[in-house]
């Protein structure tokens, strides 16, 4: 089974959505699909009520997803880890034990051709608009992603 861990700061915005879009579109008997946040603020706790409902609109559940915290015991649960931005690209990073762990982690937007600023931006402090565009940047992303990782098989 293929093991893909999403990430961003808080794991309640943008690493929800990306863990319950990609999870849409792969098999899951063939793929396991999870979230973690590089910081501890949210731990326990559902994902954003707009990041919830962005998905729900969009046909995609992730309200039954508990932030957690992601921890270097990860590398080694993964296949693949995308971190959200450059900051959590590096908050992931600095936990490394090696080249092989390092090897594993990309910024979620290298894989998207299109798009030029390779960071997803953190809706938070924005409103629901801010999420709309960060769920479309997301789910064209998980698309790419998608039909990758099933070539791959």
């Amino acid at each position: 089974m293929t093991k893909i861990l999403m990430v961003c700061l808080g794991n309640i915005c943008r690493s929800p959505l990306a863990h319950g879009i990609l999870e849409s579109k792969l098999n899951t008997s063939k793929f396991y699909v999870d979230s973690a946040g590089t910081a501890a603020y949210h731990v326990g706790l559902q994902p954003d009520q707009r990041s919830i409902k962005v998905a729900k609109n969009n046909g995609v559940d992730i309200s039954h997803q508990t932030a957690r915290q992601f921890k270097a015991s990860d590398f080694d649960k993964f296949d693949y880890i995308y971190a959200m931005d450059a900051s959590n690209y590096t908050n992931i990073i600095s936990l490394a034990r090696n080249n092989s762990d390092i090897g594993k982690v990309k910024l979620f937007l290298e894989e998207n051709p299109n798009v030029s600023n390779k960071n997803v931006p953190d809706p938070y402090y924005g409103d629901m608009s801010d999420f709309e565009y960060v769920f479309d940047l997301i789910e064209t992303t998980s698309a790419i992603i998608a039909k990758k990782l099933l070539e791959d098989l």
